[in-house]
């Protein structure tokens, strides 16, 4: 095990992996801009460096700065939460160039993934359902027109070379295909360094599933079961929950294995997602695979009982998955809600300043994952994350009637919040209902009042 870990990241997910690392006994780092001095991270690790301004990219994207801090502080492995260089094939192979544990899978694995057309290929080849759309990279407007009428309308342009609905664009026919191919090509220079895009069938009103999968280093491969991420807004996820309601056995287990089929296939280690498509016609279809910690994990972690940040920790220093497939059991239902600072009746403008009061809820079946505290001086720098309520019931609906609960509870004084959104998405009837695509909206004209 683990001696030091430097945790190469700020926000909730720097305060989380502190919280798994004391339980397991091993010294924290904190690797921190200068914005983040008097963050909750830093109070709690046991040592805090800092890695650069406030800038992201001359701190928490500088590789050099991050292996530097771990090498100087004496650190044996790096953590890289979410986002940031959790997915970077640099940093991991810099990690193993310089004799530290990269708590993640290794570079060739992130890279392959990485890169959403070879990812296609790669898992079409391992058996897996594939979205119809192209197994090579789109460079010019005539070979996106090329593809997309072999396709066939409508179709998503996406970026290449990464995700997170960067690069994204529906085009409903050529017309709308010509005006989105080069904003869809900038958006993924500027985001990813890299302006491919590939063209992939867009299936309306899908729901967006996704498996947790967890493998070791003796090529065993288990998967946590599968949340449901669908309700978005502007392909960023506002509300996960697990199980996935309304979906049946059948089409649940030969999800499961497929995403240990397509992870084993590919040499996996360490704790990943699978991130499917499921049409309405019941059918399923791997979009990508995320190659770290997922937001979302809490809610994998309150039905099965499992730690998942000390899971990663545990198997990247070698040890071996300790259960079997058929030992994974799922017990009641969860769901989170991220809160964010954002404006609903301002078209969920960001919003950042002091936070001058704070009520953060409790009582059964809740937990809260923040980074925020009364005083905290929430920064316009990076995501605007507050924290992630999540509730637990024996039942969905015992579930949605807590979080309803919780989200009233809660009170952040100083910033606006966009929790009187998330409550128009749990009072509505569709949602309740179960079974939303992505492209859902809640029915809710008027905001419910926190």
């Amino acid at each position: 095990m683990f001696n030091t870990i430097l945790v190469a990241n700020r926000g909730e997910i720097a305060v989380r992996v502190i919280r798994a690392c004391r339980e397991l006994g091993i010294r924290t780092v904190l690797a921190h801009s200068e914005a983040d001095r008097a963050s909750l991270a830093a109070a709690l690790a046991d040592e805090t460096i800092c890695i650069g301004p406030a800038s992201s990219e001359r701190s928490y994207l500088h590789v050099p700065n991050i292996v530097s801090a771990a090498l100087v502080s004496g650190a044996d492995a790096i953590h890289p939460g979410y986002g940031f260089l959790s997915e970077n094939p640099l940093l991991a192979e810099v990690c193993a160039q310089c004799g530290l544990t990269f708590i993640g899978p290794p570079p060739e694995i992130i890279e392959a993934f990485g890169d959403k057309v070879r990812a296609r290929r790669l898992m079409r080849q391992a058996g897996l359902p594939v979205i119809p759309g192209t197994d090579e990279p789109v460079l010019t407007l005539d070979a996106a027109r090329a593809a997309a009428a072999e396709v066939g309308y409508p179709v998503m342009l996406k970026a290449a070379a990464g995700g997170g609905g960067r690069g994204m664009r529906v085009a409903r026919d050529d017309g709308e295909l010509a005006r989105h191919f080069a904003p869809a090509q900038m958006e993924a220079q500027s985001a990813f360094g890299n302006p491919a895009l590939y063209v992939e069938r867009l299936l309306e009103d899908a729901r967006h599933l996704e498996v947790q999968v967890v493998a070791d280093h003796y090529g065993r491969v288990i998967h946590l079961g599968e949340r449901d991420c669908s309700v978005q807004r502007r392909h960023q996820k506002l509300v996960e929950e697990t199980r996935a309601p309304l979906l049946d056995p059948a089409t649940r287990a030969a999800m499961g294995q497929a995403a240990v089929q397509g992870a084993a296939a590919a040499g996996y280690r360490n704790v990943g997602t699978m991130e499917f498509l499921l049409d309405r016609e019941g059918c399923f279809w791997f979009m990508e695979m995320n190659c770290r910690i997922q937001v979302e994990h809490p809610v994998t972690e309150m039905v099965t009982g499992l730690d998942l940040v000390k899971t990663q920790i545990r198997l990247a220093a070698g040890e071996p998955l300790p259960w079997e497939q058929e030992e994974i059991r799922w017990n009641g239902h969860a769901i989170e809600c991220r809160v964010v600072a954002e404006d609903p009746q301002r078209d969920f403008a960001p919003t950042s300043g002091t936070i001058d009061m704070l009520l953060l809820p409790g009582g059964p079946g809740i937990r809260v994952d923040t980074h925020v505290f009364p005083g905290y001086v929430f920064p316009p720098l990076y995501d605007s994350l507050l924290a992630k309520l999540i509730a637990w019931g024996t039942t969905r609906e015992e579930a949605i009637a807590r979080m309803a609960r919780a989200l009233r509870e809660t009170r952040v004084g100083g910033l606006t919040t966009n929790i009187p959104y998330l409550l128009d998405v749990l009072s509505d009837p569709a949602f309740r209902a179960g079974g939303v695509g992505v492209g859902y909206r809640p029915a809710s004209t008027g905001l419910v009042p926190a």
